[in-house]
């Protein structure tokens, strides 16, 4: 699953800028749970717009595994032959869930509900992410996960378990954890609720009642009942508004920019992104919204605008958790100095966040300091260099549009990862404008 083996490097010449209308694939969160639901759900599924990706892929090979036919991806088609709650079968072998760390989080609750038992693995940087965030609620529901002693995938999930309906107060914000929980409540014997200490994404809820699934939300707190069932319906996915967002900071940085970004999921719990940048001065407008199976979707247009330094609201953070390192480039390019707090859960992401992103700013030549829960970012000149981007996707993207504004060629080592989330990226990027090149090094 993993590519580690191959460093990819991108080579981005300075200059240029970004322009025309481009659709960026499909949103990673929706494209994962269409794949579990559809699968668990009774009826044929079809899904379009399914983002094509590592991450995704290894959440449809899973099921796979778990006999469940799956048609596609073909141009973002999937057909899925759901096979009921209860209609999972053992795999032959341990689930490979690849650098996914949503796939992971989300089956260790459908999984805690299951006859059977089940290994869980992953990659090298999969394997060093914190799992004790779901074991120890899904413990409390009676479930059985063992974790490695640092508490670690592999994960080893006990079949045959009767699981019980518990109300969770979430210590930290994470839609993965009150996915995983509500995921779980679906095979629990009363009630399960979760609360959530500030708003997360809400695509499983969403998901869930799309399938016919109730969910009642009142407030910060979403309950699922038992004994529901699943029916199959049709999913256009949203393009990611996390992938849209490189293309949104390069072309807000860049003089005369103008792009307009097709079919852009604008749900309320992801666009931290739109509201920061526009905090900063950006010049971002909405066309042609909708709502599209439960998710509104809107045409985003970005026009180079002149970026400022803010303070980011922390209220802001959650909903724009995966943004950040676009933002930081953002940041890099704005007039005065950027604050970013409360935004300890950077660090545990597919890399160190904020310590990576501050380290290649620097190396660019910015001022940029990374603080216990944020960074502190003056906007200035970016030079030319190269940044490692730890097998990160979502740094190697941002520096990538760094490049429209630096003073000379930057390189990026480590970019075998971004297929996991925006396969395609570099053809898409150089056909907006950006002067980019990949070769393996």
């Amino acid at each position: 699953m993993t590519h580690s083996s191959k460093n990819i490097q991108f080579v981005v010449q300075p200059d240029g800028k970004l322009t025309g209308t481009l659709r960026v694939p499909g949103d990673k969160s929706i494209s994962h749970r269409s794949i579990m639901l559809g699968s668990l759900a009774e009826g044929v599924t079809e899904v379009s717009g399914f983002l094509e990706g590592e991450d995704s892929l290894a959440t449809l090979q899973a099921f796979r595994d778990m006999g469940v036919r799956i048609e596609g991806p073909i141009g973002g088609r999937v057909t899925i032959h759901g096979v009921g709650l209860h209609g999972l079968k053992p795999p032959a072998k341990a689930l490979d869930l690849g650098n996914s760390g949503t796939s992971m989080r989300l089956l260790s609750g459908l999984m805690s509900g299951q006859a059977f038992d089940v290994e869980m693995v992953g990659d090298a940087s999969l394997s060093t992410r914190p799992m004790k965030r779901v074991t120890v609620p899904l413990a409390q529901m009676g479930a059985e996960v063992a974790t490695t002693a640092a508490g670690t995938p592999p994960l080893k999930v006990k079949g045959g378990r009767q699981l019980h309906g518990i109300s969770y107060q979430m210590p930290v914000a994470s839609a993965q954890v009150k996915s995983c929980i509500l995921l779980a409540g679906l095979y629990a014997d009363s009630a399960t609720c979760v609360t959530e200490p500030a708003p997360t994404r809400d695509h499983t809820e969403r998901m869930l009642k799309g399938f016919g699934y109730p969910v009642r939300v009142d407030g910060a707190t979403a309950c699922v009942e038992p004994g529901g069932k699943l029916t199959a319906t049709t999913i256009d996915v949203p393009a990611d508004i996390s992938s849209a967002t490189f293309f949104m900071v390069g072309a807000a940085i860049s003089e005369g920019s103008d792009i307009t970004l097709q079919h852009v999921g604008i749900n309320p719990t992801r666009i931290g992104v739109i509201n920061i940048l526009r905090l900063m001065g950006a010049d971002i407008t909405l066309g042609n919204e909708r709502e599209v199976g439960g998710e509104p979707v809107a045409d985003l247009r970005v026009r180079a605008g002149k970026l400022r330094g803010i303070r980011i609201p922390e209220e802001q953070v959650p909903l724009a958790i995966d943004e950040f390192p676009a933002l930081f480039i953002a940041a890099a390019c704005a007039e005065g100095e950027t604050v970013l707090t409360g935004a300890e859960e950077l660090r545990v992401k597919e890399s160190d966040r904020i310590q990576v992103m501050a380290d290649g700013l620097v190396e660019l030549g910015v001022d940029a300091r990374a603080t216990p829960d944020g960074i502190v970012i003056q906007g200035g000149a970016l030079g030319s260099g190269a940044v490692n981007s730890h097998g990160d996707h979502r740094i190697a993207m941002s520096f990538a549009m760094a490049a429209l504004r630096a003073g000379g060629p930057i390189t990026i080592n480590d970019c075998a990862n971004v297929n996991t989330s925006f396969p395609g990226f570099v053809a898409l990027a150089a056909a907006a404008g950006l002067q980019i090149s990949s070769s393996e090094a």
